[in-house]
């Protein structure tokens, strides 16, 4: 006769690490839109969720490979990138008709100054409103528009390249902010 307790199955989608139950139930109760931001190898996906009963609504999808139809031709993942990332889907979410959300990381956690926190800078920038804490967990202005690889290209071969890579955000930058 077996005396052990049953091993207690856990949801699916907690086994396989994709939902934090806990976390998502707290997230919730605000009763708000999901700013939902996740990194990937190539790019970052931004997703705009409202909670319906039936299921999670996408009411706007994004990624930074737009970047792209506005000029931008640098790696779809840096800082700088996340940070227009965030101003560009801030400004369609307002254009959606959308003022305010919570933000949702996943099972990310945020590093201060990091990419996940230079999304949020350019989605608060473009006016959207997004509950957060304090601003020094926002990379400096010199991060974002790239200064920090600009000296990093200054040792090494391609100057250039670096240096249009700074134009280049503040041309992206201007179009988004008009």
């Amino acid at each position: 006769m077996a005396s052990r307790k049953p091993k207690t199955v856990l949801f699916r989608r907690k086994r396989e690490r994709r939902t934090d139950y806990g976390k998502r139930l707290k997230i919730l109760l605000a009763h708000k839109a999901r700013v939902v931001v996740r990194f990937t190898n190539q790019k970052i996906i931004a997703q705009l969720v409202q909670f319906e009963p039936q299921g999670d609504k996408v009411i706007l999808g994004l990624e930074s490979s737009n970047l792209k139809k506005l000029g931008w031709n640098y790696s779809l993942k840096n800082l700088p990138a996340a940070y227009l990332t965030g101003l560009m889907f801030g400004k369609e979410a307002l254009a959606k008709g959308q003022k305010e959300g919570v933000f949702d990381t996943g099972f990310k956690a945020p590093l201060h100054k990091g990419k996940v926190y230079a999304f949020l800078k350019g989605v608060v920038d473009s006016g959207f409103t997004v509950p957060h804490g304090e601003e020094d967990i926002f990379p400096g202005e010199e991060r974002l528009s790239g200064k920090h690889l600009e000296e990093y290209a200054a040792q090494g071969e391609n100057k250039e390249k670096y240096a249009k890579l700074a134009a280049s955000f503040k041309q992206i930058k201007e179009k988004l902010s008009s």
